[in-house]
């Protein structure tokens, strides 16, 4: 992070391939179109700005500068026009994964097709769960995977586009309310529910504009 502020191309570069496999994801399996937003920072070259937009273009996806950081809304018109042409556009949606699979089936899916990892392995804990689940009759549920974000697998030093590894679920857990059931994996912590009086009820501002109730 330190070296942020200093123009690097071949690192950019090197950080790519993550971002051809998110763009891979949503035109390959999710079958919709894509636009790649530049969010553009102070220390952002032109140089660097120009070599995403070309690789995007050499992967058939448009790249939008995003100046919103520095111009406010007035920065993003672009990227917003663009994103409301693409949502119109006709396109062939499809899931990851079929509804009527079983949830150990959904998650391999995910895993196989999303993650491009090579298969799932499910701890003790989870085999349990999963069989309640069944017995709930929620085994036809969305399913979320709780996961680190620093990369495609359940571990966060494996960067960029990783394949050929196994994602580990140590438990599962319904989320009633949502609708889905969650897939635990890694060392990821989900936050904690709300309390019966959450605090942003006690957060008001008066006519002269100061704000209470906060932290």
């Amino acid at each position: 992070k330190k070296d942020l502020s200093t123009p690097d191309i071949e690192a950019l570069k090197r950080g790519m391939p993550n971002l051809m496999r998110h763009i891979e994801n949503i035109t390959e399996v999710y079958k919709l179109p894509a636009v790649v937003a530049i969010n553009r920072f102070p220390t952002d070259t032109d140089e660097e700005v120009a070599t995403i937009k070309e690789i995007c273009g050499k992967a058939g996806v448009c790249a939008v500068l995003n100046d919103a950081w520095r111009l406010g809304g007035e920065g993003a018109v672009e990227l917003a026009e663009k994103v409301v042409e693409i949502c119109e556009s006709e396109n062939d949606f499809r899931f990851s994964y079929d509804l009527e699979l079983s949830i150990e089936e959904k998650i391999e899916a995910i895993v196989k097709k999303i993650y491009h990892g090579d298969g799932v392995t499910f701890t003790a804990d989870a085999i349990n769960e999963l069989k309640k689940l069944s017995a709930l009759g929620a085994d036809k549920l969305p399913v979320c995977v709780a996961k680190t974000q620093y990369s495609f697998s359940d571990d966060p030093t494996k960067l960029g586009a990783p394949d050929g590894f196994a994602v580990t679920v140590r438990n599962v857990r319904l989320s009633a309310g949502a609708g889905f059931v969650v897939a635990l994996t890694g060392d990821i912590m989900t936050m904690p529910g709300l309390p019966k009086e959450p605090s942003a009820e006690k957060i008001d501002i008066d006519n002269n504009g100061v704000i209470s109730g906060l932290f």
